[in-house]
């Protein structure tokens, strides 16, 4: 789980910002994203491909 703590008197969309870049840096939304949809296996074998 990602956690951003955010100063006393630091702007919330400043703290939101940090928040985004660090959930992409995991690529926790590239996984959301992928069980968002059930993927035959055929389709996953061939995405796996193309990335190769």
């Amino acid at each position: 789980m990602s956690k951003v703590n955010v100063g006393e008197n630091e702007p919330l969309e400043k703290a939101l910002r940090r928040f985004k870049k660090k959930i992409e840096r995991e690529g926790i939304l590239k996984t959301l994203k992928a069980r968002k949809h059930y993927e035959k296996p055929s389709e996953r074998k061939r995405r796996k491909r193309k990335l190769m």
